[in-house]
C-alpha cells in the first residue's frame, strides 16, 4: 500500500511478540526500542500474548530461573511511551455514513493501572476493617484467599485525557463529547473525574460535554450510535466500549486503532493474532489497512489517509471477501482488491496527493 500511494517513507522492521520471548526472554529487544526511537510512527501486526505459567515454561532453559518477567508487549509500549491515549474510530463501512464515533479510552491508569493482587496485602488490611459493611468472610479465610484491584485515577491523567478528547472532537467536526463512567457505583472516584471534566468542557464552549452511565451508552452505541461523536473512558470501561463499537461496525476485522502520547504514536489492528488461522490465508486484512490509514492521517497525509478508508469500504461491499463476512476470498486476494481500488481512488485525488508529497520530507516508520 505505501509504494501503490508512492509515499517517501522509509520502513524499518522489527521483531517483537511472543517469539521474542521464546528466544531472548524479552518481548520487546533493545534492538526494537532503538529502531521505534529513531522512527515517527510504528505499525505494529497482530501478536501472540499467553499467560505467566505459560510464558515462564517456554523460556530457553538458560533463562529459566532469573527472575525473568513476562510483561505483554502492548503494555510495554503503551507504558514505556507513555501513550496514554487509546482511539478507536467507529464508521459505517455500509457506505450510507449512518454513524461516525471515536471511542477514546485512557491507557495508563484506572483499573488497568496494575494495583492487581492476588491476595490483600497488609497495608489495605486495616481499610478493610474499618469498612465492616463489606463483611468479614476474608477475615474467616485470611488475606491469600482473597484478591483486590485498586482503580487508581490521578487529576493529571484524567486531565489530560480529557483534553486530548475535547481537542481531537474540535480537529475532527465532533460536536459532543461523553464522558462514560458509573457514577452512582463508584462515587468518590466519579465524583473526582466529573469535576475535573466539567473544568476541561467550559473550555471548549463549542462543543457539547455529556456524562452518561456506562451500561446506558452500551446500550445506545447498539440502537443509536449515531448520537455519539467523542466518547471518552477510563481504561477498563473503554477497553469494552471499544469492542463493542468493532461489533457495531461490522467485527474486529475492521477495528483500527491508535496509541498516541505527547512525543510518539503506534498503531495497530484491534484483533489478536488468532494463532489456530495462522497460515491458512483467511484472516480479514481490512484492520490493518485502516490502522495503515490512521497512521498516514497522523503523519500529514490526509489524502491518502482518505483514499485507503473508501477503498476498504467499497472492497467490504463487493463481492471479495473474507470467511467472516460470509466470504470465501483469501486475506492476499481481499488485500490486493482493496489495494487496486485505492489505486483507482488515488487517480481522483492526484492534485491532493501531489501536495500532500510535497509538503512533507522523508519519513520513517517502524514496523513491528
Amino acid at each position: 500500500m505505501i509504494a501503490a500511494l508512492g509515499l517517501p517513507f522509509d520502513l524499518l522492521h522489527a521483531d517483537i511478540g511472543w517469539e521474542c520471548w521464546r528466544r531472548e526472554g524479552e518481548t520487546v529487544p533493545d534492538d526494537t526500542w532503538k529502531v521505534m526511537a529513531s522512527c515517527d510512527a510504528t505499525l505494529l501486526g497482530a501478536i501472540t500474548s499467553k499467560p505467566l505459567a505459560e510464558a515462564e515454561a517456554e523460556l530457553p532453559l538458560p533463562l529459566q530461573g532469573h527472575s525473568r518477567r513476562y510483561v505483554s508487549p502492548v503494555i510495554q509500549l503503551r507504558q514505556n511511551l507513555d501513550l496514554y491515549a487509546n482511539v478507536r474510530p467507529v464508521t459505517d463501512m455500509t457506505g450510507d455514513n449512518r454513524f461516525r464515533f471515536v471511542v477514546i479510552r485512557e491507557n495508563t491508569e484506572g483499573l488497568y493501572a496494575g494495583l492487581d493482587f492476588g491476595h490483600i496485602p497488609d497495608a489495605l488490611v486495616p481499610l478493610l476493617e474499618a469498612r465492616e459493611a463489606l463483611g468479614a468472610a476474608w477475615q474467616r479465610t485470611g488475606q491469600e484467599d482473597a484478591t483486590v484491584t485498586l482503580r487508581l485515577q490521578t487529576r493529571s491523567g484524567l486531565t489530560r485525557i480529557f483534553e486530548y478528547a475535547f481537542d481531537y472532537a474540535r480537529n475532527n467536526n465532533f460536536s459532543r463529547v461523553t464522558f462514560v463512567d458509573k457514577p452512582m457505583v463508584l462515587r468518590h472516584s466519579s465524583a473526582f473525574a466529573r469535576l475535573i471534566f466539567e473544568e476541561i468542557a467550559q473550555r471548549y464552549p463549542d462543543i457539547t460535554g455529556a456524562i452518561e452511565n456506562v451500561d446506558a451508552v452500551a446500550l445506545w452505541m447498539v440502537q443509536r450510535p449515531e448520537r455519539f461523536g467523542v466518547i471518552v473512558a477510563e481504561n477498563m470501561f473503554g477497553d469494552i466500549l471499544s469492542d463493542l463499537g468493532a461489533g457495531v461496525m461490522g467485527g474486529l476485522g475492521f477495528a483500527p486503532s491508535g496509541n498516541f502520547g505527547n512525543s510518539g504514536a503506534y498503531f495497530e489492528p484491534v484483533h489478536g493474532s488468532a494463532p489456530a488461522h495462522a497460515g491458512l490465508n483467511k484472516a480479514n486484512p481490512s484492520a490493518m489497512f485502516l490502522a495503515i490509514a490512521m497512521m498516514l492521517k497522523h503523519l500529514g497525509y490526509p489524502a491518502q489517509s482518505d483514499c485507503i478508508t473508501r477503498a476498504v469500504s467499497q472492497v467490504s461491499r463487493s463481492a471479495v471477501r473474507t470467511y467472516n463476512m460470509g466470504g470465501s476470498h483469501t486475506t492476499r486476494q481481499v488485500g490486493e482488491a482493496i489495494v487496486r481500488q485505492c489505486v483507482e481512488l488515488q487517480g481522483l485525488l492526484v492534485d491532493g496527493l501531489e501536495r500532500s508529497r510535497s509538503a512533507q520530507g522523508e519519513r520513517h516508520v517502524s514496523a513491528l
